[in-house]
């Protein structure tokens, strides 16, 4: 199958339909993560609660992320995301209408921003299983940089025109938007042509022991795996500091920086990151030609730690988008490198679980617990101070990286060899 596709991704339209979904989602993605908090702020006024938003953005991988792994690796990998995507278009879609009935709360918001991820998780399970299937495992470092190309884009963009909105519309508003953009996902996965499974013959029936018998085999797979659990463990404490750190981000934009919750400036901040995260989309393939993926993790890790905590220390908002663009560059490279190599080494039938088993690790553990200790720290010994104790943990990453496997596996590093074997 695979010698039949497009040489070039944009040829192929059935990639191009998948980039569509990713991009249209993930655009009322972004306009949510910068109103949903500050909705939250407007409506408390506290520093945890707002913090909190955050945390539940990944919180939700910790309660359904093992089971949607193994589920979307045995269910139609396409079924399971256009319902995913239909069924978060009614959740997101309740804030704005209960907000024009005059009933939101903030338990309301922040019931949406858990149940968003739930649900999200199933997506995220089949779509970690689908890419690879849809494009070959030779081209997931090219898909996923076209994929997060697009998204690098809208987070530049978006952010600084949802500033703007935020000054005349309330953030409950432009959570439509959002609503809006699963559906066109939806639309668009629907359209796909070719399978995004390959076929399952001799599963066993679907019985609560077999289910975690599926989870237990995805499990081992990444733990035995030495470089797939060595990026997890990275992960974790990376997403652990930047999950405090984006906790606080609403905050820090007002009370440190002194550019409030809307306007240009505040929207310049948090598209600053997306300008980071662009130069990693584009930069990870060439990279890749050079570098191991293990050797470009070693690198990246205590880059990035070192700019989260310049990051912190800045005392203009100018500086803060500069600091932000580096470090949202190395940031992001540690997370699309490990995304691609994981896709890469794991078996097809393991796909889903492997990479929700991570996901739940780095992004359900890490981010969480990063959040709420963020909004702790932040509670009690101000803003800039739990940025920069977040931003050390950041270091803790960069010592796990130069005491693993991760060494060894790039010295050995052969380009021409099976990943599947590595």
């Amino acid at each position: 199958m695979t010698a039949t596709l497009p040489e070039r991704l944009r040829d192929d339209p059935d990639f191009r339909r998948y980039w569509l979904a990713r991009t249209l989602s993930f655009t009322g993605s972004m306009i949510t993560a910068v109103a949903m908090p500050v909705l939250v702020y407007r409506l408390s006024g506290s520093t945890l609660l707002t913090a909190s938003v955050t945390a539940l953005e990944a919180a939700p991988y910790l309660v359904t992320g093992l089971f949607a792994g193994a589920l979307s690796d045995r269910w139609n990998r396409r079924r399971v995301m256009v319902s995913a995507d239909l069924v978060n278009a009614v959740v997101v879609g309740s804030i704005p209408l209960a907000h024009l009935l005059g009933v939101l709360t903030v338990v309301h918001a922040l019931v949406v921003a858990f149940t968003v991820q739930a649900v999200y998780s199933f997506f995220d399970g089949a779509n970690f299983g689908a890419l690879p299937v849809l494009v070959g495992r030779a081209r997931v470092a090219q898909a996923n940089s076209a994929v997060w190309t697009a998204s690098s884009l809208i987070e530049l963009f978006v952010p600084t025109l949802a500033g703007l909105a935020l000054a005349v519309l309330n953030p409950a508003d432009l959570l439509a938007l959002d609503a809006l953009s699963f559906v066109a996902s939806a639309i668009a996965v629907r359209a796909i042509v070719r399978a995004l499974s390959e076929p399952r013959a001799g599963q066993a029936p679907l019985r609560p022991r077999v289910l975690l018998a599926d989870i237990a085999e995805g499990i081992r797979f990444l733990v035995r795996h030495p470089g797939v659990r060595t990026m997890t463990m990275i992960g974790t404490l990376q997403s652990f500091a930047g999950g405090g750190f984006v906790g606080l981000m609403v905050v820090w934009c007002d009370r440190i920086l002194h550019v409030g919750t809307s306007g240009v400036r505040f929207g310049i901040v948090w598209g600053a990151w997306g300008i980071g995260g662009l130069v990693a989309a584009v930069g990870l393939p060439r990279l890749l030609k050079r570098l191991a993926p293990a050797a470009i993790t070693l690198y990246a890790v205590p880059t990035s730690a070192v700019l989260g905590i310049v990051t912190a220390l800045v005392p203009r908002w100018e500086l803060a988008a500069i600091a932000l663009l580096l470090w949202g560059s190395a940031y992001i490279l540690v997370i699309v490198n490990s995304i691609s190599y994981r896709q890469q080494v794991t078996p097809e039938q393991l796909l889903g679980r492997v990479n929700t088993a991570g996901r739940m690790l780095s992004w359900g553990v890490g981010w969480t617990l990063g959040s709420i200790t963020g909004g702790v720290l932040g509670s009690h010994y101000g803003i800039r101070t739990a940025m920069v104790v977040m931003g050390v943990f950041g270091f803790v990453g960069a010592v796990v990286a130069w005491t693993s496997p991760l060494r060894r596996i790039a010295a050995n590093h052969d380009p021409g060899h099976d990943p599947l074997r590595a």
